[in-house]
């Protein structure tokens, strides 16, 4: 079903739209949480190290194909908004074919420099081969993380965000599943939690791929919606390639951290990727509030609504405070129980490490949520050359917990890494926002003022 985003009350629309989009996204987490679980489980602590030391690497890619596939979806919900049937048909088309040109492009690319990658940033040799075979896996599925990713965006851009999420739940049970099958059965080792990931993945995108087709005749595409426009396309990737590096500018920093994590040993990265998991869990409402923001900005941008967006805004941050409180208070008294899930009760010095990262992350959440909303609602509009300014922000709050932080507080440093990033980011996103938004009201204020 299709959500028409530009009518109703706000609040609702965003918290309605907002659920379901994040029951999707915390079933696509059970991705990697399942690997990270089971592998810890059924093999030892060292293939969970093995797996979360992939993290970074694989986020620098993977999170920039998301990031320019959820770019693209920009200008199609800006043509849904707008009522241009025709225009969101080509908005697809152009999609299709760049997207096809990512795929190629980004798995070469990323193939060829894991190892290289996994070496620069010092991983420890009693892991380095397991992490190798795990990430050449999913980087040969680039193309099953492409894919589903756009068809959910451009099923979001339409407004529907919950046909995603019961793909995304078939998905999930398919890989744990194999994950199982794969390692115990056909003893595939860490691999066998990559290749369980990206069939996944591949089921996800064909689904909605059928789904798309088979229920919005507007996605019907005619040979004459591929007529290629580079102009057109340009559109697509001036808001599409600002979002992409914002996520791979954001990777570059993590794989810092990630380097100065490493040098602190196997158990210590064990114990970063067993909290990590939890955070990325914890983090999802705010990230799926960010998500709403953009389509809903992206809508209302496209019907000329401001007034919309900017109370769009005010709701969304009432919602992202209510879930940082909340969220920062399960980690805080409940994450060391989270973390057996991933070790069990035996690694004493894993435990202790995840819950004291834990405990600082659970503190900063609300200036995350405020950085997901900000950012998305400016990319919604257009506005995407500030969030990547914004990822040089945050890759140079990271890199000064690394270089900086580490020397005088050891693991501590490494822990506050990602609080300061996200305040470093949230301030100047926050100007950002109210600079636009009010030159947006002074240009209405004198438009009123001519017709009058």
């Amino acid at each position: 079903m299709r959500t028409d985003l530009t009518d109703g009350k706000p609040g609702k629309l965003i918290l309605f739209f907002t659920i379901p989009l994040l029951i999707g996204n915390l079933f696509q987490q059970f991705y990697s949480m399942a690997d990270t679980i089971i592998v810890g489980r059924t093999i030892n602590v060292y293939a969970l190290a093995a797996v979360g030391a992939t993290g970074a690497i694989s986020f620098l890619i993977l999170g920039f194909v998301q990031g320019i596939t959820s770019g693209f979806s920009v200008i199609t919900a800006q043509r849904v908004g707008a009522d241009d049937e025709e225009g969101i048909r080509r908005s697809v088309a152009t999609s299709l074919i760049l997207s096809v040109g990512v795929t190629i492009v980004f798995t070469i690319l990323s193939v060829f420099t894991a190892r290289p990658l996994l070496e620069l940033m010092r991983t420890p040799s009693d892991i380095i081969d397991d992490a190798y075979r795990y990430i050449i896996v999913i980087y040969y599925g680039i193309v099953a993380a492409v894919f589903f990713n756009l068809f959910s965006s451009i099923l979001r851009a339409l407004g529907d965000s919950k046909t995603p999420l019961l793909f995304l739940i078939v998905a999930c049970a398919i890989n744990i599943v194999l994950d199982f099958v794969c390692i115990l059965t056909f003893h595939m080792g860490v691999a066998g939690a990559g290749w369980a990931t990206i069939i996944a993945q591949a089921v996800s995108a064909v689904l909605c791929l059928f789904y798309s087709l088979k229920k919005f005749p507007v996605l019907r595409l005619k040979k004459e919606d591929f007529a290629f426009s580079w102009r057109f396309a340009w559109e697509h990737l001036r808001i599409g390639i600002p979002m992409a590096f914002q996520f791979s500018i954001i990777a570059i920093g993590v794989m810092i951290m990630q380097a100065a994590l490493n040098d602190f040993g196997s158990q210590t990265v064990a114990a970063f990727t067993a909290a990590s998991k939890i955070e990325n869990i914890v983090t999802q409402p705010l990230n799926s509030l960010g998500v709403t923001a953009s389509v809903f900005a992206a809508q209302n941008y496209g019907a000329g609504k401001m007034a919309r967006i900017r109370e769009g805004v005010r709701k969304s941050t009432l919602f992202s405070l209510a879930w940082s409180i909340t969220g920062g208070l399960l980690v805080i008294f409940g994450g060391q129980f989270l973390t057996q899930l991933f070790v069990g009760e035996s690694d004493a010095a894993v435990l202790q490490q995840s819950q004291f990262y834990l405990n600082i992350m659970g503190v900063f959440l609300f200036p995350l949520g405020q950085l997901f909303i900000y950012r998305n609602v400016l990319q919604g509009m257009g506005r995407g050359g500030v969030p990547v300014f914004v990822g040089f922000v945050e890759l140079a709050m990271r890199a000064f917990a690394a270089f900086c932080l580490t020397i005088p507080f050891g693991y501590l440093g490494v822990c506050l890494a990602n609080p300061v990033a996200w305040i470093g980011a949230a301030i100047p996103l926050a100007i950002a926002y109210f600079y636009y938004m009010h030159k947006i009201k002074q240009k209405e204020y004198r438009l009123q003022s001519s017709v009058d």
